[in-house]
């Protein structure tokens, strides 16, 4: 399928503010992209650079006075996540050196805190992708996912004390639980089709059968065209934009996912 995704930020900036912004999604196994565009009103430079997991990042000092950044992207996805029951737990020792980081706990996934307790939710399931799968349907039966309802990041050992949560803090317990039987796990942030309230989404990925598979505590099922736009340990390494310094007024943010009937030209 191919779908059009966008997303607009209006700010009231105090004084000259440094941002970096990670708003570009990249060509990738499930996804490709088409055509893009990053619109700053008023123009400053920007210089671009990728970070240690690959995202695409922007640098740049937004003005003082209103600041909006636009960006739209026609890209295309599948119509649903792969899925693959019974796909095999990795053994560490053969895990590729890449996703290392991912196995370790992380600011917001603290998966050293769920050794023990983690036993008890993967009991009776096959090493790997089955394991996974009996960890999504714990979060579901423990969480009610409420969207909007946590401005605030918090930890997965705070979730798990919690009785809803928002899509971030859901993935993050997904991570944490993953990291705990050693299976390596990483915070995914971009669009959903179809996700209601629309706004940006989080889900997280895990490394099972020698690649990336999909998980989503918030959605009964994978279908629905997915575009990631960052990668990273937790929350701490996808925000959508970090200031320095002054703080910034939002006073709009807009994100639309459409289907196109046809090929972008």
């Amino acid at each position: 399928m191919w779908l059009q995704a966008s997303c607009s930020f209006e700010f009231n900036v105090q004084a000259p503010t440094p941002l970096l912004l990670m708003l570009r999604p990249r060509s990738g196994m499930q996804q490709w992209i088409a055509r893009e565009q990053y619109v700053l009103v008023p123009s400053v430079p920007a210089v671009e650079f990728t970070d240690p997991f690959g995202n695409l990042c922007q640098r740049l000092v937004a003005p003082e006075g209103p600041f909006s950044i636009r960006t739209s992207a026609d890209i295309q996805a599948a119509d649903a996540a792969d899925v693959a029951p019974g796909a095999p737990f990795v053994e560490v020792q053969l895990l590729p050196d890449d996703t290392l980081p991912f196995l370790l706990p992380s600011r917001f996934c603290e998966s050293d805190r769920f050794s023990e307790m983690v036993g008890d939710v993967v009991a009776y399931n096959e090493p790997g992708y089955d394991q996974v799968v009996a960890i999504v349907n714990y979060i579901r039966q423990k969480l009610r996912y409420v969207p909007g309802s946590g401005q605030e990041i918090i930890s997965a050992t705070e979730v798990h004390q919690r009785s809803q949560a928002v899509c971030r803090d859901m993935a993050h317990l997904g991570i944490a639980l993953c990291r705990a039987i050693c299976i390596p796990a990483r915070l995914v942030v971009g669009y959903l089709e179809n996700l209601e309230p629309m706004d940006l989404h989080a889900w997280f990925e895990a490394y099972i059968g020698g690649r990336w598979y999909t998980f989503d505590p918030t959605q009964a099922n994978l279908k629905g065209g997915r575009v990631a736009i960052a990668y990273g340990r937790d929350a701490a390494d996808v925000a959508i934009y970090t200031q320095f310094g002054e703080p910034l007024e939002l006073i709009n943010m807009q994100v639309k996912v459409t289907r196109l009937s046809v090929a972008p030209t």
